[in-house]
C-alpha cells in the first residue's frame, strides 16, 4: 500500500506550458517586441534544452534564465535587454498559476491516503508563489524545491535531501508522479521508488507505468 506520495509540480499539476506561453508574449510585448504564438513556442524549445542542460549540471539556474532571453533576442534578431525580459518574465509569472483540470481533486485522494509532497526544479522565487495561487498549498505535507534546496533534480543532493526530510519514509510505501523521463523518472530511480509517468501521450520507447490522467494515475497508484 503506498501512502506517501511525490509529486512533480509543472506539468504534473500546474500547467506550465500555457503560464510559460502566455508571459514570454506579454514580456516581450512589454519591452516592444513583437511576439506571437510561434515566438513562445521557441522560446519553450530553448528553456527546454538549457533545463536539460541544468539537470546534468552543466549550466547554472543564474545564467540558464538570462541565457534564454540571450538565445531568444539572437534567433529573433531583436535589440533588448536579456536580463530585463529576464525580470519581467518573473514577475509575470506568479500571476499565471494554473492548476491542470482535476489536479486539486487528485490532491485530495492522495491527500486522504497519506502523505503529499511537491518534488520541483522550480525557481524559489516563484514556485511558493505559484502553488499558492492555484491553490494547491494546502495540499502538501512538505514543499521540496530545488533552489531552495541547493542541488537540482534529479541530483544526489536533491535525492538526499528529500529522503532525509520524510519523516519515517519507506520506499516501498512511495510511489513518485512526474512529467519528465531525464528528471522525474531519474529522481524516483535514484530514491528507489516505484514512479508513474504522466503525460498526454506515452512516448514511443517508454515501457513503464504511464498515465494519461488523473484517474488512470490512480488506478496504477491503487495497484502498487
Amino acid at each position: 500500500m503506498k501512502d506517501i506520495f511525490l509529486l512533480d509540480v509543472d506539468d504534473t499539476l500546474l500547467d506550465f506550458h500555457r503560464a510559460e506561453r502566455e508571459q514570454v508574449i506579454a514580456t516581450l510585448a512589454e519591452h516592444g517586441i513583437a511576439a506571437d504564438e510561434s515566438t513562445a513556442d521557441l522560446f519553450h524549445v530553448i528553456n527546454d534544452s538549457l533545463w536539460k542542460k541544468l539537470e546534468r549540471g552543466e549550466i547554472t539556474r543564474d545564467k540558464l534564465v538570462v541565457e534564454r532571453f540571450e538565445i531568444l533576442l539572437e534567433k529573433l534578431g531583436a535589440k533588448g535587454n536579456a536580463k530585463s525580459l529576464s525580470r519581467s518574465f518573473f514577475e509575470g509569472m506568479p500571476r499565471r498559476a494554473y492548476a491542470m483540470a482535476g489536479a486539486e481533486a487528485f490532491l485530495r485522494t492522495l491527500g486522504s491516503c497519506g502523505r503529499v509532497y511537491a518534488v520541483t526544479n522550480g525557481a524559489k522565487a516563484l514556485q511558493r508563489r505559484r502553488i499558492a495561487s492555484a491553490g494547491l498549498a494546502p495540499f502538501f505535507t512538505d514543499i521540496f524545491i530545488s533552489d531552495e534546496i541547493g542541488f537540482n533534480k534529479p541530483s544526489a543532493g536533491y535525492v538526499n535531501h528529500v529522503l532525509s526530510h520524510i519523516p519515517d519514509f519507506v520506499r516501498e510505501r512511495a510511489v513518485y508522479v512526474g512529467d519528465s523521463l531525464t528528471s522525474d523518472m531519474v529522481c524516483a530511480a535514484s530514491m528507489g521508488v516505484d514512479f508513474i509517468l504522466f503525460r498526454a501521450q506515452r512516448p514511443a520507447d517508454y515501457r513503464g507505468m504511464f498515465a494519461d490522467t488523473y484517474a488512470a494515475a490512480l488506478s496504477l497508484i491503487n495497484t502498487l
